[in-house]
């Protein structure tokens, strides 16, 4: 059985980050959100990996390389553009071949991996298998519609009237007769291949399609409120660790990681956190689900629920929270006087401001 792990698309939901950085490679927990999927992968026992590349593939595989540090083999696939997922599997047949294949978002996050899923296929052997969820708004995924048996009987691409509240996770598992599927449909609307299309002609063709409903966490980590709840999500599971600094002035509460090399002055740091290696927080409060990675400094600020990725520094700025804050950054205060706002903002920014 082999794996294909989706790392391509634009991560629009989540510029400005995206416009510099891959969305599967957005940390949390101060690891990358491709990283979870692919250990999942390797803990199910698949050693086997493709991996659809697209914009950022130098980005991706410099991060993750042969594949070796997780115990994989991992191959790459570039795809041109993002023509969907259906499209994925049908650039990937040769890599496929006849074998059974679990196909995995690489920006989806599932607690609890899918070892028991990928079991569960192999003993039953299904034509396909696929994971749903129930969910607030359907609209924005695939929805699969059961029968009184809990049967699946019908699949929407986001349908603006959804006719359950079934929701498709980014999780699929098929045999090699997906490849006729694929080829058989035509582009959606949208001009793309869909995979939700592809299982319906499987369904319509009365073939062996399956369905799990999970009732543990996922998400699709696609825009800034979703990456911060995964984060929170990851740092309750975190466990007490401090290997960096910390004065005799600090005090760490609760499930607190300091890093090596991470020093900690005259603060306060309330769990579940962590703090990164080679990063300084001084004069500061960390508040609960906050993760710094590596190389950052907070100075005189208060920090809570919050992502902040390498080498950003943030500097007497008060209180943040339930900010996603990327590369590089510098956070300073505004001069009181005059009254007035001063933006370099890149595309698709938003922002907003106390009046």
């Amino acid at each position: 059985m082999k794996a294909l792990v989706l790392s391509g698309g634009a991560g629009t939901r989540l510029r400005p980050i995206t416009h510099t950085s891959a969305k599967q490679l957005v940390p949390v927990a101060n690891k990358p959100v491709l990283f979870y999927g692919l250990e999942s992968i390797a803990e199910a026992g698949i050693t086997e990996v493709g991996v659809i590349v697209g914009d950022t593939a130098a980005e991706i595989q410099d991060a993750v390389g042969d594949g070796a540090r997780f115990g994989l083999d991992i191959t790459y696939i570039p795809q041109e553009r993002p023509l969907g997922l259906a499209h994925a599997v049908l650039i990937a047949r040769d890599y496929l071949g006849d074998d059974d294949f679990v196909m995995y978002l690489g920006d989806n996050f599932i607690v609890g991996g899918i070892t028991d899923l990928v079991d569960e296929f192999r003993g039953n052997r299904p034509d396909a298998q696929i994971l749903l969820t129930r969910v607030q708004d359907p609209r924005s995924f695939g929805v699969a519609e059961l029968d009184e048996l809990g049967q699946v009987v019908g699949l929407e691409e986001k349908p603006e009237h959804p006719k359950s509240d079934l929701a498709l996770v980014g999780v699929y598992l098929f045999t090699p007769v997906i490849h006729d599927a694929v080829r058989a449909i035509e582009p959606s609307w949208r001009g793309e291949l869909e995979i939700t299309h592809a299982i319906q002609h499987l369904i319509d063709a009365r073939a062996d399609v399956r369905c799990t409903v999970i009732k543990g966490y996922w998400k699709d980590t696609g825009n800034v409120t979703d990456m911060l709840e995964v984060n929170r999500t990851v740092l309750e599971g975190l466990a007490r660790r401090i290997d960096g600094e910390v004065d005799d002035a600090s005090e760490t509460v609760g499930r607190v990681v300091v890093e090596e090399g991470a020093r900690i002055v005259n603060s306060r740091i309330v769990g579940p956190a962590l703090v990164g290696a080679g990063t300084v927080v001084e004069d500061s409060y960390v508040g609960p689900f906050t993760s710094i990675a590596e190389n950052c400094r907070v100075v005189d600020s208060e920090l809570e629920f919050s992502i902040v990725l390498r080498d950003s520094s943030i500097h007497g700025v008060g209180r943040i929270e339930s900010s996603l804050i990327g590369r590089h950054v510098e956070v300073t205060p505004a001069p009181s006087v005059p009254s007035a706002h001063r933006l370099v903002l890149g595309d698709h920014s938003k922002v907003r401001i106390h009046t």
